[in-house]
C-alpha cells in the first residue's frame, strides 16, 4: 500500500512539475535579433500603399503565379490559345472614371441598389472565369489536369497560410 501511495505521489509531483514547466513563458530572443516573420510583418505593415501601388503589386504577383503555372503545365503549341483565353479571363475590370460615389450620403435603397449592381458585376466576372477555366481544363492531358488541380487549390491568404493563428498548415508550401 505504501509503495502504491508513494508511486502516486511521485507521479503527481512529476505531472505538476511538467505542467509548471510547460506554462513558463518562452525565453526572450537576444536583443537586436528580429525573427524573420517579424521582419516580414514590419515590412508589410510599414508604410501604407496607395491603391495604385497595391494594384501593381497584385498584378505582378498574379503574373508570376500564372507564369509558374504555365511552366509547370508544360503546354503544347495546340494548347496556347486555350491558355491565353484562360489567362485573359483574369484581367480585372477597369476602374470607372471619375470620383467614387459617397456611400455615406446615399439612402439605404440607393446603397442596396449599388450593392446589387456590384454583385451582378462580380457574378458575371466569375461566370467568365469559370467558363474560361472549363474550356482550358478540357484541353489538358490527364497529367496536366493533376498538376492544374494541385496548383489551383484555394489557399488561405490572410496570414501567410496560417489558419486563424494556429501556425502554418502542415501541407503549406512556402509561397512568394
Amino acid at each position: 500500500m505504501k509503495s502504491h501511495r508513494h508511486s502516486l505521489l511521485v507521479a503527481g509531483l512529476m505531472a505538476c512539475a511538467a505542467f509548471t514547466a510547460s506554462a513558463q513563458p518562452a525565453p526572450a530572443d537576444p536583443a537586436g535579433v528580429m525573427p524573420p516573420a517579424a521582419g516580414a510583418q514590419a515590412e508589410r505593415h510599414g508604410k501604407a500603399m496607395d491603391p495604385q501601388q497595391r494594384m501593381e503589386r497584385m498584378k505582378a504577383r498574379h503574373a508570376k503565379r500564372m507564369a509558374d503555372l504555365k511552366a509547370k503545365l508544360q503546354l503544347t503549341g495546340a494548347q496556347q490559345s486555350a491558355w491565353e483565353s484562360y489567362a485573359g479571363a483574369f484581367t480585372p475590370p477597369a476602374m470607372p472614371p471619375g470620383p467614387r460615389p459617397d456611400v455615406a450620403k446615399m439612402t439605404t435603397p440607393e446603397r442596396l441598389d449599388r450593392m446589387q449592381a456590384r454583385q451582378a458585376e462580380h457574378q458575371a466576372r466569375f461566370a467568365k472565369i469559370a467558363d474560361a477555366t472549363r474550356t482550358f481544363y478540357s484541353q489538358l492531358t490527364p497529367q496536366q489536369r493533376q498538376t492544374f488541380d494541385a496548383e489551383t487549390v484555394p489557399r488561405m491568404h490572410a496570414r501567410g497560410d496560417h489558419p486563424r493563428g494556429h501556425g502554418p498548415r502542415p501541407d503549406a508550401a512556402p509561397r512568394g
